[in-house]
């Protein structure tokens, strides 16, 4: 099945719902490049409002080819130059015109050592074709320079009813049942991004053909937790920082859980001895970080441990890596498991016997639950007695008697 968000890309610049302004200027520079004082178009927005399928409807309108590069595979100078600059001076296939699409070059880097900003601003004076870049946030310093010699056209959030529009084409297309309502309160939750809409509607209708008002809100309270398998994605399959950053702002498992994924999935992607030896360079840093926080209880250590696992794993390897890749729990996942269960039972009875003895639970764990536990095991009237009086559980009164 072909994802819905690639199947109804829109042809023409007409199709392009909710950026009118944005796209007549895009095609006003695109249609006259050689007269334009700024050598490149900075589309600029929030994900999912249209800026990249513009670029390719547009260019299919005026039958222009697009040489299209994602910026998050082509961050340093030399790799800027060797993607990039040669096919700025290099005739289209067939003598067609041309367009050069950098993509998402919120991830290219600044900094001196790497350059890929200041090497593609020195590449824009010598394009023989219009170049299209794309970016979430442009305001960035390290952009100043760029923007200077750009074109800016604002793309702004898609109102609701623009996305409903979107997804009331694709629901007659692919003739999906649905209440008007319940598209609605899609369109609603999409913040603007239409191509996250598309993706949701997808998902939610590949199996009934039907939106529903239950399957919504299902999806709903799904996204509000990210798994810890989406999380490694984001980390291990990106290049992006800004990507794997948020990797574990929403997943269940805590920290020492995060380092066990990692250290048993990063040899199962990283194939490469040089971006695995980087990684565990990363990943054995955060640990040392971890444990200072053990000790000395310095929880500002916590930003520079979430960095080295996230943005610092995923920029450890010199690119993507293709294909699909089973990521799988440690066995020391399973025992910590194990461990965190047993410290839980515990720490319930010892609240117990705290309530009927006017304790606090740490009294309740050193003096009276170690007591209790023995002559639990010895004397089968005491045994009784207590699960009666605690109300113990039966894997409560389990542990009690090991």
């Amino acid at each position: 099945m072909h994802p819905y968000a690639k199947k109804f890309l829109p042809e023409k610049s007409s199709d392009i719902i909710g950026q009118d302004m944005a796209v007549n200027e895009l095609k006003d520079y695109i249609s006259n490049y050689k007269s334009q004082k700024k050598k490149a178009a900075l589309l600029f927005g929030p994900t999912g409002t249209g800026k990249t399928s513009s670029v390719h409807s547009i260019a299919n309108e005026m039958g222009l080819e697009i040489l299209e590069v994602n910026a998050s595979d082509t961050r340093n100078a030399e790799e800027i130059n060797q993607r990039i600059g040669a096919a700025m001076g290099q005739q289209s296939l067939f003598s067609k015109g041309k367009i050069i699409l950098l993509d998402e070059i919120d991830g290219l880097s600044g900094t001196g050592d790497r350059g890929g900003i200041q090497a593609l601003i020195s590449l824009l004076e010598k394009s023989a074709f219009p170049v299209v870049l794309t970016a979430t946030n442009p305001w960035d310093n390290k952009f100043s320079k760029l923007r200077s010699k750009s074109e800016m056209i604002a793309f702004n959030p898609l109102e609701a009813d623009d996305v409903f529009s979107i997804l009331k084409k694709i629901c007659a297309a692919e003739k999906i049942k649905h209440d008007d309502s319940v598209l609605k309160g899609l369109a609603r939750r999409s913040g603007g991004d239409a191509r996250a809409s598309i993706n949701d509607l997808q998902m939610l209708t590949m199996l009934s053909g039907e939106l529903t008002k239950e399957s919504l809100e299902e999806l709903s309270e799904r996204n509000r937790e990210e798994t810890i398998l989406s999380a490694l994605t984001r980390i291990l399959k990106t290049t992006d920082p800004k990507v794997a950053l948020a990797a574990f702002d929403n997943v269940r498992e805590n920290l020492d859980e995060q380092l066990l994924w990692l250290d048993e999935n990063i040899p199962r992607e990283y194939t490469n001895p040089e971006d695995l030896a980087r990684a565990y360079e990363k990943l054995s840093r955060a640990d040392v970080f971890n444990r200072r926080i053990r000790r000395w209880q310095h929880w500002r250590f916590l930003v520079y441990i979430n960095e080295l696992i996230t943005a610092g794993i995923a920029l450890s390897k010199d690119e993507k890596y293709r294909g699909f890749t089973e990521y799988k729990p440690t066995g020391r996942i399973l025992k910590l498991w194990w461990a965190k269960q047993k410290s839980m039972k515990k720490k319930a009875i010892a609240e117990k016997i705290a309530e009927r003895t006017h304790t606090s639970v740490k009294d309740a764990l050193k003096s009276s639950l170690p007591y209790m536990q023995h002559t639990f095991r010895k004397s089968k009237q005491f045994r009784e007695e207590l699960t009666k009086e605690l109300e113990l559980s039966r894997e409560e009164a389990e542990w009690m008697g090991k």
